[in-house]
């Protein structure tokens, strides 16, 4: 640390961090793994830092000591803020489809787009080569389509439906177990909207 470096006194394991449109806050980065199926978090984690790029990896793990009867993890939507060459070879080697967004696609394609297959794929084509011939594919886009259908709104609702826009406890160790227990609530009312 250098002198010069500014800390902050109520809570110094947060770090400052972009905010859309608002400038910089004093927070945490949340992470979220969530099954596109049932909508329910499997996995969270918390971290010090506002890229996510290196967040894949460690949640590989947690996903992977997850018990065996929850099932297997066959593929990995991701934003392009997950998106690196070293990420796609890490989904690969453990036996996971990844399908990151490799850049911004236009929000208003051509028709003709959304019907039609890509050329094949020339080989030999690396693995970063193969998953951006994927989504650029019918089926790789409507799968690429359910992050957005999955993950979002279970930000979104935990952030404006349930109110948690900010954490009450300070300290990474606190904080890790109080987005453990949001995401243990949003669980339990996906699980009460499930039953009936």
């Amino acid at each position: 640390m250098r002198a010069t470096d500014q800390i902050n006194l109520t809570d110094a394991d947060s770090r400052i961090m972009p905010a859309t449109g608002k400038g910089f806050e004093q927070c945490y980065n949340c992470q979220a793994a969530v099954d596109c199926e049932s909508m329910l978090v499997v996995a969270t984690d918390l971290a010090q830092v506002a890229t996510d790029k290196q967040q894949l990896e460690p949640m590989l793990e947690v996903l992977a000591s997850l018990p065996e009867e929850l099932g297997r993890v066959a593929q990995l939507l991701a934003d392009n803020g997950y998106f690196s060459a070293a990420n796609v070879a890490t989904c690969v080697a453990a036996e996971i489809e990844p399908l990151l967004a490799a850049g911004r696609d236009p929000h208003h394609p051509h028709w003709e787009d959304r019907f039609t297959e890509p050329p094949p794929l020339a080989e030999p084509a690396s693995v970063v080569d193969r998953m951006k011939h994927r989504l650029k594919t019918r089926a790789g886009r409507k799968l690429y389509g359910l992050r957005k259908q999955t993950v979002e709104p279970v930000f979104g609702i935990i952030k404006s439906v349930m109110r948690f826009r900010q954490f009450l406890l300070r300290g990474l160790a606190s904080v890790r177990g109080e987005w453990s227990l949001v995401t243990m609530a949003w669980n339990i009312k996906r699980m009460a909207v499930m039953a009936t």
